[in-house]
């Protein structure tokens, strides 16, 4: 006997079930300040623990004297690079890129030297203040396009380019009637996670460790931590703590080896918390970018070519820029049907801050380039911008530019038209002083405000990408106790805020058809569930629970037929007298690697959205308003419809605040504005009212033919704002965020480079 999935449609009564909307456990308690944060792990005992970092982008460490700072009151361990027991670098995507602790170089200004751990954190503070550094200032490079000149100093052993991608698709010397041009220049956005890095080490018995952590990626931070320890990975257990919040910045490991060496070290728990100046110093961020473009088209407006050169500004270690340098490349010409590309595409290695994975993971670069040029190409060819994108939108069937088709996602040109039709918010002719640009600062009682409509159209990769090994595996136990059938549910899916706890338990009640589902602690004890990136933890460890979930109800069917029984007509407890175990791992058919011209089925899946945005420009001072941002987006199938709401509002605030506010101010390496008083990120003032088309245009190989939902706001978002404030200030605005003299003045974002688009930028010319 056979169980196939619920019928679409079919009346279930248990509650909390896929498709229904489901409220996240842990909302209540971080409403009420009860949720336990990992910085408010606690243990009898316990030291804590305090990074020194360098304060230049470049140099030579000349002297290490940690003597006084080790006899200071208070003071269990002070480490360096020579206190490591195993490995002394790591590195995400690539495990011989950074030190553990500074190898006699700094790199960026921030750099952890040494560590230490007291029993106060005053204490620890102090003894860091107490270490003797003597250094050699470099001349460091903080010019990503400057870095990958043949020229340039090298910068760390392995060399200046991180990575390099060049895709050829169709006729790279392909003309066309219509051609327009652009430089764009990308800042450098911060997650800004409200929960700073933290975590609580604890020393065992056996000589191993157990590590309390916020992390996206259990299994990764095992797989980095162990051999620094020098330990085997049956000694290490990590364990999911309460996340504040990720987008991407915890992906890389922060505080995790420095404790688990501090705990060992002393054999006794350590905690580290960065405060909040710290953390933006302990974490990656986005890429900053340097994009030169070129479209061509037929004066119909059909597009014929596409050609680009994007740098990202890799920083001074490797973290993820590999894999961002792909997505950068291989979604730079948009969702549309470009027949001649030419894109490359490279990551530079530079003294600046490192960079890494953030929301939208290489795919927002480049969406603010290709849809700003659709919007030059649509002015070109009189056109406007929602016809210019209906006409060119992929379709299923169509390849993108690395020659994948598309499959199971909705018509681009369905997506504009739904976004489009939505709703455009009312113009009063008296409004709330808030409702204008400046608000309550009263600079303008409607005076000089111009409003501005824009659009844009994003689309991302779903899950891992180019051969990279993709799974997840969950264990389902089925059980019954004195209150009838229990399942519990087992995963190392990190909960970072975006609701997967809540689908795992919607999915296992649906498969199960009981309520009673309990989610066990995410750890390294059960297999990995990868990254909470990549908008895929639905999609692979929704199917492993799926799964797990199934072969436990075919065991129960087994069990009823030997009684000659029908599952519907029998009390499942019953059926438990012994409880029921399964444990699935699922795997994604491989993808294909990428081949040296960039062409390859590269991505397991696709998701994209069109965002509409309606902007208050004050054009005399340079501010903005945003009045409404609306959106049409295929999710595939909503199996939680609240969070897929909760995701979309969610992705457009960090994309309104890169359009007009979010910026690291990075002056000589150093970043100036670590702080949540100079870094802006928007308020529940800022944020416009979001009207959201969620559709449901089911992938077939997606649990439930659900897709990923969390990156795909974010990546247009930011595209639609600038563009709105274009319709209105009709200023080019080629630079995000927006600042208020781009609007008044016009302000040059040219970067003093020469590069033809799709041209190699090793051979970039000054001037």
């Amino acid at each position: 006997m056979t169980l196939a999935p619920p019928r679409p449609g079919a009346r279930v009564k248990v509650r909390g079930v896929i498709g229904e909307p489901a409220p996240r456990e842990d909302a209540v308690p971080k409403v009420k300040g009860e949720f336990q944060y990992a910085s408010d792990l606690w243990r009898e005992g316990m030291l804590h623990g305090a990074t020194l970092r360098s304060p230049y982008p470049f140099a030579r460490i000349r002297k290490v004297d940690v003597s006084a700072a080790a006899k200071l009151p208070g003071v269990r361990a002070v480490l360096t690079q020579d206190d490591v027991p195993g490995k002394k670098t790591y590195g995400l995507m690539d495990r011989d890129d950074q030190p553990v602790l500074a190898d006699g170089y700094v790199r960026f200004v921030g750099e952890p030297v040494a560590v230490v751990a007291a029993d106060t954190i005053e204490q620890a503070r102090a003894a860091t203040k107490a270490i003797v550094l003597e250094y050699e200032v470099l001349e460091p490079t903080f010019d990503p396009i400057a870095a990958i000149q043949p020229s340039a100093a090298k910068l760390h052993p392995k060399g200046n380019v991180l990575e390099r991608v060049r895709i050829l698709h169709g006729d790279p010397a392909a003309k066309a009637d219509v051609v327009v041009e652009g430089e764009y220049e990308f800042a450098m956005q911060d997650q800004a996670a409200l929960g700073p890095e933290a975590g609580l080490a604890i020393p065992r018995e056996d000589g191993g460790v157990t590590l309390h952590v916020a992390t996206q990626w259990l299994h990764e931070d095992l797989d980095q931590l162990a051999p620094c320890l020098g330990l085997p990975e049956s000694k290490v257990r990590i364990v999911l703590s309460g996340v504040g919040g990720a987008f991407g910045a915890r992906e890389d490991t922060s505080i995790q080896i420095h404790a688990c060496l501090l705990a060992l070290k002393t054999r006794r728990a350590v905690r580290m918390t960065y405060g909040r100046e710290e953390s933006f110093f302990g974490h990656v961020h986005r890429h900053p970018a340097r994009l030169f473009y070129a479209h061509g088209a037929t004066k119909k407006g059909e597009l014929v070519f596409v050609r680009a050169t994007i740098v990202l500004d890799g920083g001074a270690y490797a973290s993820s820029s590999s894999a961002v340098v792909a997505n950068a490349g291989s979604f730079a010409a948009g969702p549309y049907r470009v027949p001649n590309a030419v894109v490359d595409c490279v990551g530079a290695r530079t003294n600046n801050p490192p960079t890494g994975a953030m929301r939208g993971f290489g795919a927002v670069q480049s969406c603010f380039a290709y849809e700003a040029q659709m919007d030059k190409l649509a002015k070109a060819c009189g056109l406007d911008a929602v016809e210019i994108r209906m006409r060119n939108g992929l379709v299923e069937g169509d390849a993108i530019i690395t020659s994948q088709p598309l499959v199971g996602s909705a018509p681009i040109a369905e997506i504009v038209r739904r976004c489009a039709s939505l709703p455009l918010p009312e113009t009063a002719a008296h409004r709330d002083q808030s409702e204008l640009p400046g608000g309550h600062a009263n600079v303008t009682r409607g005076e000089g405000v111009v409003r501005g409509v824009g659009y844009a159209v994003g689309f991302k990769n779903v899950c891992y990408s180019n051969g990279f090994d993709d799974f997840a595996t969950a264990r389902v136990r089925l059980f019954a106790d004195a209150e009838g059938p229990l399942a519990r549910v087992h995963t190392a899916a990190a909960e970072v805020g975006q609701g997967i706890n809540t689908v795992q338990l919607q999915i296992a009640r649906t498969e199960l058809g009981i309520e009673r589902v309990e989610l066990e602690t995410a750890d390294t004890n059960v297999g990995s569930a990868g990254s909470s990136s990549a908008s895929r933890q639905t999609w692979m460890t929704g199917h492993a629970v799926l799964q797990a979930c199934r072969e436990v109800r075919q065991e129960l069917v087994r069990r009823a037929e030997r009684e000659g029984l029908t599952l519907d007509r029998t009390d499942l407890a019953d059926l438990l007298d012994r409880p029921i175990e399964k444990t699935v791992t699922y795997r994604h058919q491989d993808t294909e690697k990428r081949r040296p011209d960039g062409q390859s089925r590269g991505h397991v899946a696709f998701m994209f959205a069109a965002h509409r945005a309606v902007v208050d420009v004050d054009v005399e001072t340079g501010l903005v308003k945003v009045v409404q941002v609306a959106t049409a987006q295929d999710v595939g199938k909503a199996i939680n419809p609240l969070g897929v709401i909760g995701q979309i509002e969610g992705g457009i605030a960090q994309g309104v605040g890169l359009a007009v506010m979010e910026e690291l101010i990075v002056e000589k390496g150093r970043i100036r504005n670590a702080s949540f008083t100079d870094y802006l990120i928007p308020t529940i003032l800022d944020m416009p009212p979001v009207i959201a088309d969620v559709i449901e245009h089911p992938h077939p190989d997606g649990p439930y033919g659900a897709k990923g939902v969390g990156e795909a706001p974010t990546i247009s978002s930011t595209a639609a704002v600038v563009a709105a404030i274009r319709a209105a200030t009709n200023r080019d605005l080629e630079r995000v965020p927006v600042r208020p003299d781009d609007i008044v003045f016009g302000t040059s974002s040219r970067s003093g480079w020469r590069i033809a688009p799709g041209d190699d930028p090793r051979r970039a010319v000054r001037g």
